[in-house]
């Protein structure tokens, strides 16, 4: 959007995607009509798969994109597909360290994939692999702790535990900071809670076992402004879906991590673990997840300033600030090369400005005011290009 480009962002018909974009301006969403592949749902995903493409073909031929880029899961197969099927150009992003089944099928299909772990890129069939990070959102970024805890309804010069389970939120880390509560009242009572507590009546149950100990906490069932929430914590407890982590990265959140366990390919187990190696959090898995060690785990997170320090050195090794800027750059200069050629050159070979391939560094560069006004100039693609970008379920 930044660069003068239409942006049409295709989403599922889920709830927690519909929740995720009611505050999304400037760019035209639409609901497409898949299904996730589930056991014993192979007809309504197979069903799902051949209306969404048709749905997405029909958008393209009124309004052919000249790229389209897939964050991932079944859901982003057909768009990409008619996509394809159009001649634009098709583009991949794996965020998590273990590609699930969608992705390492697409990788095989699209012109080039962006990985956001770089435990990733050997796992995917393509030849042009880029290590970028996993994108943010711009407003994730430092702000004063005690203006956001005052925000949210806390006592701005507390500690704050952010206690959350993905967008769906997380049954059983609920019930394990249940049972914790008392122990953590008495190991941590100068701590605040803001917990996530996802939909249902979580929430209500959630908040009379807060006030039961009168803890001061604030239980949401969701909430949009991630960024304020993360800058308002000390330390959290959350899931390891890569867009978390990324979050937590670059809010420098200093966290435990509980994977879910079903996850496809063990994929948050193993994205956990990464971080637990490089000291940018600690790592509890769910079948031994228990109130002792819970509390055990979170005392240095908010206690111990050497620790945290520590820790959010650890996480900024894992922000990568301009992974937004490297994809669309990247996806902008493939559109430039195939224009008016009648065919499309192999990404490798080309010139056009900050195009990064797999062998290029895997550290994003910022390019300078003048590059970019050079790249928008130099590119053949005029302004309002379409470019279509698959939300994954």
């Amino acid at each position: 959007m930044r660069y003068g480009c239409e942006v049409v962002l295709l989403i599922s018909p889920k709830e927690v995607d519909q929740q995720a974009v009611r505050s999304v301006s400037g760019m035209e969403v639409v609901s497409l009509p898949a299904v996730g592949l589930k056991r014993g749902g192979e007809i309504a995903f197979v069903r799902g798969f051949v209306r969404s493409y048709r749905a997405a073909a029909n958008l393209f031929k009124a309004r052919p994109p000249q790229a389209a880029l897939a964050m991932g899961g079944f859901t982003s197969a057909p768009p990409i597909l008619a996509a394809k099927r159009g001649g634009a150009w098709t583009f991949l992003h794996e965020s998590n360290t273990i590609p699930g089944r969608a992705n390492r099928w697409l990788a095989r299909v699209v012109d080039q994939v962006f990985v956001g772990f770089s435990t990733a890129a050997g796992r995917l069939h393509n030849r042009s692999v880029t290590v970028t990070g996993t994108p943010v959102r711009a407003c994730f970024q430092g702000r004063e702790a005690a203006d956001c805890r005052e925000a949210l309804g806390l006592e701005p010069a507390h500690p704050v535990l952010l206690i959350m389970g993905g967008s769906q939120g997380a049954r059983a880390i609920n019930e394990l900071v249940v049972r914790s509560l008392p122990l953590l009242a008495t190991r941590l009572p100068e701590v605040q809670y803001f917990h996530l507590a996802g939909p249902g009546p979580a929430a209500e149950r959630l908040t009379q076992a807060y006030a039961a100990l009168r803890l001061k906490a604030v239980v949401h069932p969701f909430f949009a402004e991630m960024h304020v929430a993360l800058a308002a914590a000390t330390a959290a407890v959350c899931r390891s879906g890569a867009s978390s982590l990324a979050e937590l990265a670059a809010m420098r959140v200093p966290a435990v991590l509980i994977p879910y366990p079903t996850a496809s390919d063990n994929h948050q187990f193993h994205n956990a673990r990464a971080f637990e190696a490089a000291g940018a959090a600690r790592l509890l898995e769910q079948k031994a997840a228990t109130p002792e060690l819970l509390v055990q785990l979170l005392p240095d997170l908010i206690e111990k300033p050497s620790v945290q320090q520590a820790m959010q050195n650890a996480l900024s090794q894992w922000h990568a600030p301009h992974a937004a800027e490297q994809i669309a750059e990247a996806m902008l200069a493939a559109a430039e090369a195939g224009v008016g050629e009648g065919r499309r050159p192999h990404l490798r070979s080309m010139t056009a400005a900050s195009c990064l391939t797999g062998e290029a560094s895997n550290q994003p560069k910022t390019p300078g005011p003048s590059q970019a006004r050079g790249f928008r100039a130099g590119c053949t693609t005029p302004p309002g290009t379409p470019m279509a970008v698959g939300r994954g379920a």
